[in-house]
């Protein structure tokens, strides 16, 4: 079952780790689909997240996380990734899920570039149509959660809350 705008209307904390076992759906050029589960999320949850890009407000880069649920985020990080994340919640309240791994790639930049996902895509409603999407099968997979990685620069109460979530097991025991 492909995932629409009603399900990406629930709030990032719902969502990064109900997305756990969801497989994230890409449309190359050439038209092939390469489906890959997604193993890794992290939370991203509004102006009251320091780590959260738009915690300073609204700006031209962060205009996409303002929409409503259920469109793409990509953007730069440090000068030479495109990173993936996916738009959640209600308009004006901007909060998304990174997606930090999928199955066979580990590193929300490795799993850009593997896959060709780029920021092209930033703004786009995630469907088959703009060749991104996100289905769900009804794997269900072990995960944990954990501190998100790399926002040193986030208040110390925004970096302890366990907003990384991660498969724990070898996942294809549970397929």
């Amino acid at each position: 079952m492909i995932l629409g705008k009603k399900y990406f209307s629930a709030p990032a904390t719902v969502l990064a780790p109900d997305l756990i076992g969801k497989l994230l759906c890409v449309k190359t050029a050439d038209g092939t689909v390469i489906k890959k589960r997604i193993i890794e999320t992290e939370c991203y949850y509004g102006e009251e997240d320091s780590a959260c890009h738009a915690h300073k407000g609204r700006t031209k880069r962060t205009e996409t996380l303002y929409h409503s649920g259920g469109v793409a985020y990509v953007y730069l990080c440090y000068g030479m990734y495109d990173l993936l994340n996916f738009v959640t919640g209600d308009q004006d309240h901007p909060e998304a899920v990174l997606i930090r791994g999928v199955e066979g790639i580990s590193g929300p930049g490795r799993l850009t570039k593997a896959l060709g996902i780029t920021r092209e895509l930033n703004g786009k409603e995630l469907c088959k149509e703009n060749g991104l999407w996100v289905e769900d099968d009804g794997v269900k997979l072990p995960f944990s959660s954990s501190e998100r990685i790399g926002i040193g620069y986030a208040d110390e109460i925004d970096r302890k809350k366990p907003w990384r979530f991660f498969v724990t097991d070898n996942f294809s025991a549970f397929l």
